[in-house]
């Protein structure tokens, strides 16, 4: 509830207005049953139509204004409920932004996209909820019990027992409740993990015709949300009776108490059974917010771990601003992602000069991406130095750090949009010169130019309307339109063919200059063209030097070299 009172107080006029209504909106409907016993007692009994038209106009104005005070408590209700909802995902999405990648590991991406919607989506019911019943249903409760103690107060008693049975079932129902929803929450990260994961892998599914092994993981996650919806459901189910249960006892009891009342009293007994009706109302309120409470408070605390999550990185409060050149340094740098049970990288040492393009190789799983993946600090190494330029990478400010390196992935992310927007994503002032020169040399214009309305063409979600070949290439346009320092190319050009391969890294070589590249390929014909080698094998370093040097020095570089190409050594 910390949480929750924490946004409530953002918008506490609002929340006070709403209260305002609500408290006139309860007034009204605790007065109507009184004023229908003055007509009964003074008016019907006596036979006055005066008194019977008197009251009767009263109740007609009361019950306008509670109409009214119903009208704008919701509005008042509904517009707060949405603008906390719209203001916690904003500021979840914000601080993920900040979240590292080991951050968004720990998390689970399925977990963090489900807490910015279903649990917000909860909370925001609980706070309009709030406001709309949860504070009318107490004022309804006291006012209407305090109004049968008033009218018959030989009914203390039985209200007394009333309320204590009922507390103690609310309670119960909040202890019983909780853990429940909790699992439901979890469940349901599970079922939008399965469903993300096959999504995103369909075209695989599809090719390998395993379209009812993944219905059967989805069947089993949704079951499991199902058991354990029906599990706190049923624990919910039981209460909500039970309630009802106590206070029509209450009213039984009442007109037992009652069965000698005098005649002319007659409207106090129907005032009497009235309140009891609108105990039994809030208190139902009370019991079906309690529920959403339960809920609420479950999500609250999923939202509370995301909000203080802290980046797993540190950034110094003066960071360095060197004129970055190129230069990186790796001193016994080792890695190991959260919860792996190895490292990834085991005291990685080399030096690349500005300017320099080296080539990465080695089998699958060696920690080639990883290595990459620590340059621009995407992770922070667990042991060891990065330095570029003489910096430690730790010291050098973020957004400069990064500014300075781009990145062509295997797997190219693009974006709903056109080709235009997608290469301007890195640099957004970038000219439409830069953008095509940055095409033309990542061989993407031509094709780019065939399409119906070249730049302008309007691409799918994830590039979907393109090839794998033409992905990559635009992903590798987008990285040099950026116009960094140095360019990570992580098998950014597995999809294409040879001569297209040929043809992007040389227009790589003539628009290099300076640049630092650091390329990973599965390919050896690739990585020959470059001016070293680096070749890893389990995360730790088995070479690195050219390839005629490799080709003397290194077991794993020639096992490599002769499995692709075979024959005799070809110095460079």
């Amino acid at each position: 509830m910390k949480l929750i009172l924490q946004y409530l107080r953002r918008h506490i006029g609002i929340f006070l207005l709403s209260t305002m209504f609500l408290t006139l909106e309860a007034t009204a409907d605790l007065l109507q049953p009184t004023f229908m016993s003055f007509i009964v007692d003074h008016g019907v009994v006596h036979s006055d139509i005066r008194k019977i038209l008197f009251y009767g106009m009263i109740m007609l104005l009361i019950a306008f204004a509670g109409a009214f005070s119903a009208v704008m408590r919701n509005r008042f209700a509904s517009r707060t409920s949405q603008t906390i909802g719209k203001e916690m995902r904003q500021d979840m999405y914000h601080n993920v932004q900040q979240l590292s990648l080991e951050n968004i590991d720990r998390l689970q991406p399925a977990s963090v996209i489900t807490r910015i919607t279903n649990d917000v989506s909860q909370v925001q019911e609980l706070i309009n909820s709030i406001m709309r019943m949860m504070v009318k249903a107490p004022i309804t409760c006291v006012g209407a019990i305090v109004l049968i103690l008033i009218q018959t107060p030989k009914q203390a008693p039985v209200m007394l027992g009333i309320m204590i049975a009922v507390t103690i079932l609310i309670l119960a129902n909040m202890k019983v409740g909780y853990p429940r929803f909790g699992m439901v929450q979890r469940k349901l990260d599970k079922l939008n993990g399965v469903t993300r994961e096959f999504l995103s892998a369909v075209r695989v599914v599809k090719a390998f015709n395993a379209e009812d092994e993944e219905t059967e993981k989805f069947d089993k996650a949704s079951a499991e949300l199902a058991k354990a919806n029906v599990a706190a459901l049923h624990a919910a189910s039981y209460f909500s009776p039970l309630i009802n249960l106590t206070v029509n006892f209450g009213i039984v009891l009442l007109l037992w108490i009652s069965k000698d009342q005098n005649s002319s009293e007659i409207g106090k007994l129907m005032a009497s059974v009235n309140y009891m009706t609108q105990v039994l109302f809030a208190v139902t309120m009370i019991s079906n917010v309690i529920n959403v409470a339960v809920r609420a408070m479950a999500s609250s605390g999923r939202i509370q771990e995301v909000l203080d999550e802290k980046p797993a990185q540190q950034f110094p409060t003066q960071p360095l601003r060197p004129d970055i050149q190129g230069e990186i340094v790796f001193e016994n740098v080792s890695f190991a992602y959260a919860g792996a049970g190895k490292e990834a990288l085991k005291e990685v040492s080399f030096t690349i000069h500005p300017g320099e393009t080296v080539g990465i190789i080695g089998p699958t799983g060696s920690g080639k991406t990883t290595l990459v993946n620590l340059v621009p600090r995407l992770y922070d190494a667990s042991s060891g130095r990065i330095l570029i330029d003489g910096c430690d990478v730790t010291q050098i400010d973020e957004t400069l750090l990064r500014n300075s390196i781009a990145v062509a992935a295997q797997k190219p992310l693009l974006f709903t949009g056109s080709i235009r927007d997608n290469l301007r994503w890195g640099k957004e002032d970038a000219s439409d010169e830069e953008i095509r020169k940055a095409a033309q040399i990542a061989c993407a214009d031509d094709f780019i130019q065939k399409t119906e309305n070249g730049y302008d063409t309007w691409l799918g979600q994830g590039g979907v309307n393109l090839s794998g070949g033409q992905k990559q290439r635009l992903s590798l346009a987008r990285a040099l339109v950026c116009n960094p320092r140095i360019l990570v190319l992580d098998d950014c050009t597995s999809a294409l063919d040879a001569q297209t391969e040929a043809n992007v890294l040389n227009g790589l070589k003539k628009y290099a200059g300076s640049l630092t590249i650091l390329l990973i390929s599965q390919r050896v014909s690739t990585v020959m063209q470059t001016n070293r080698i680096l070749c890893l094998e389990d995360g730790a370093v088995k070479g690195f030097g050219t390839h005629a040097q490799l080709m003397q020095n290194c077991e794993l570089y020639k096992t490599i070299y002769q499995s692709q190409i075979g024959g005799e050594q070809h110095d460079r």
